[in-house]
């Protein structure tokens, strides 16, 4: 079974401002670009946004995958057992973005998937890409609601 390679970076215009993310699903030759901006979000919460909307673009079930993040939250909350742990005790202490988390675990559940952090804004030309379609859609006139977080910050 081929491997599907995801590339994911969110980005955005402060902390909370406008965001987005940008994402590369890679199969074999076969490459497909997702971007979406949000009016008032944060930069973790486009990190994780991203690798949800490479899972959720997906109509086929157990994939292996490994998806490469710039972001240390999303790669370390996945393979340290951070979100585990978060999972089991409730998000006790008021984790932030359990509606994300929570959606990417449910998702994650359908693959075999394994993070790899790559450095930022470095020499990885997939991550430069995404990078750029994240502030791209930040900077775009087009920005959705990010509900989850505008629900908790109004």
């Amino acid at each position: 079974m081929s491997e599907l390679i995801i590339y994911t970076d969110g980005a955005s215009r402060g902390n909370p401002g406008p965001g987005g993310y940008g994402t590369i699903l890679k199969w074999g030759a076969k490459e497909k670009e997702l971007a979406q901006g949000y009016r008032k979000t944060t930069n973790n919460r486009m990190e994780l946004m991203a690798v949800i909307a490479g899972l959720e673009a997906l109509n086929k079930q157990g994939l292996r995958i490994t998806v490469y993040s710039d972001s240390q939250y999303v790669v370390k909350a996945v393979e340290q057992g951070w979100l585990k742990n978060w999972i089991a005790t409730n998000f006790k202490g008021g984790k932030k973005n359990r509606d994300l988390w929570t959606r990417f675990h449910a998702l994650s559940q359908q693959h075999q998937i394994r993070f790899q952090w790559v450095k930022g804004h470095a020499d990885n030309p997939y991550n430069n890409r995404c990078d750029l379609l994240a502030t791209t859609a930040a900077d775009s006139k087009h920005l959705l609601i990010d509900a989850g977080y505008e629900a908790e910050n109004p």
